[in-house]
């Protein structure tokens, strides 16, 4: 087994183990739509690899985190999304839309209104505390954004749950400080992302589901990878497919770690002996033959490359010449 196996998940069959990571490239229009630039965007970089996740897609308004950020929250957007998902199998390779809510992290100026979050401790700004009232809204949004990812083509759809966005600030004990039923304990903290999972799950079909974990925070009283393997089994339990692991509030590229590739590897390979999905490791990697190295000795079944394939979208091309 090697970086160049192909890995049959379900009735797809991805060609190799790259992945193309969600990178937001901010080029939608401002209403969230698909631009030709976009487009042009995921048909180069989508020639090679096994799967491809596209960006980050907010699933309503409120969980917008930026401008020009691709939207999933509207019918009107399923045309545009569809060419998207069309471009993408077109070069051979899975397409899977990944659906977000920002909550704490949204900028109260692209808002217009206080960002959402587990609760108003913890976090740096002002903040509205949800409610479950807003919470069931919130799971309803995720699950009409997963129906759209289908109606639009996609192949799998990520639920995002890292990088300090609302659902990876519920499973933090550092963002979330509720005292009822959804905080506390890592079973209560865990209880609405495993909701949004499910209500996903129950609409999607037979397509893949992906989550993303943030595995750490890299913080003593932060979330532990202990409760992030446990998190990662109960997700496989729900119906995940396919955990892809990244940092929970310290982010996707901690400054501490950028000298290592595949800085979130270790992470990812605990995750990987906690559960029988398939586990996707990430973290600046460059260099095909680190990669490949983590297929074979079992540290991870999928590498992510993300920034080397932005600067070159023939990575995958030139790596497979000089490994194979």
């Amino acid at each position: 087994m090697n970086l160049f196996s192909a890995l049959e998940i379900k009735k797809y069959n991805l060609r190799n183990r790259v992945v193309i990571p969600p990178m937001a490239r901010s080029l939608a229009k401002p209403d969230g739509e698909v631009t030709d630039e976009l487009l042009s965007h995921y048909e180069e970089i989508s020639r090679y690899p096994g799967l491809t996740i596209v960006e980050h897609s907010y699933v309503s308004e409120r969980g917008r985190y930026s401008q020009n950020q691709l939207g999933v929250n509207s019918d009107n957007l399923i045309p545009s999304l569809k060419k998207l998902s069309e471009k993408i199998k077109e070069n051979g390779s899975i397409s899977a839309l990944q659906i977000n809510h920002s909550g704490p992290r949204a900028d109260r100026k692209v808002l217009g209104n206080k960002p959402l979050a587990p609760s108003e401790e913890g976090t740096k700004k002002e903040v509205e505390a949800l409610n479950k009232e807003k919470m069931n809204l919130i799971k309803e949004k995720f699950g009409e954004a997963a129906e759209r990812a289908v109606k639009a083509g996609f192949d799998a759809i990520e639920v995002h749950g890292a990088h300090g966005f609302l659902l990876n600030s519920f499973t933090s004990p550092l963002t979330n400080k509720r005292d009822d039923e959804y905080g506390g304990s890592l079973k209560n903290r865990s209880k609405f992302p495993l909701e949004v999972v499910k209500e996903v799950k129950d609409r999607i079909g037979d397509k893949l589901l992906l989550y993303r974990i943030g595995a750490t925070d890299h913080d003593t009283n932060g979330l532990k990878i202990s409760e992030a393997k446990k998190l990662s089994k109960k997700l496989e339990n729900k119906g995940v497919d396919i955990i892809d692991v990244s940092g929970g509030l310290c982010g996707s590229r901690p400054k501490e770690l950028q000298e290592k590739e595949g800085y979130f590897v270790p992470e990812a390979k605990e995750i990987k002996n906690a559960v029988n999905a398939p586990v996707i490791g990430v973290g600046g990697i460059k260099d095909p033959k680190k990669a490949n190295k983590f297929i074979k000795k079992q540290k991870v079944d999928l590498v992510a490359v993300g920034r080397a394939n932005l600067k070159d979208p023939k990575w995958i091309k030139r790596a497979r010449k000089e490994l194979i």
